[in-house]
């Protein structure tokens, strides 16, 4: 008597349905990149520093070559910003707050505005320059 040959199946691996998931990994790291870049303040042309270094913000305040200010994305004036910067830290916390400066802007309006921040307790401030 004799008996069928064994028909032994290939064992295969589909790697198709791994790679749709790592170019989805892929793609959301890159969309959520994106957004980090944009999610900094409004745009402005930031002067150059050698020396600058990356730091944390808690807020971020914006001067446009205009002189006009934003604080985060709301505009704001320069006799409520330290009201606004109060709100938006929480009691009891130190907070840092960046000034993003256009190069355009006028110095007095830049130590202004910092000097109105400086006076709160718990904030630190920093400023936005960008490596040549």
């Amino acid at each position: 008597m004799q008996l069928p040959p064994d028909e032994e199946s290939r064992l295969t691996i589909n790697i198709v349905p791994m790679i749709d998931v790592v170019f989805a990994v892929l793609a959301f790291f890159i969309l959520s990149t994106l957004y980090l870049t944009r999610a900094e303040g409004l745009p402005v042309a930031l002067p150059r520093a050698t020396t600058a270094e990356s730091q944390e913000a808690t807020l971020t305040l914006t001067i446009t070559a205009e002189g006009n200010l934003f604080l985060g994305q709301q505009p704001v004036t320069l006799e409520a910003l330290s009201d606004e910067v109060q709100a938006l830290i929480e009691p009891g916390q130190t907070a840092m707050v960046t000034v993003r400066a256009d190069m355009a802007t006028p110095h007095g309006q830049v130590v202004a505005a910092m000097d109105r921040i400086r006076d709160l307790d718990g904030v630190r401030l920093g400023i936005a320059t960008q490596r040549p």
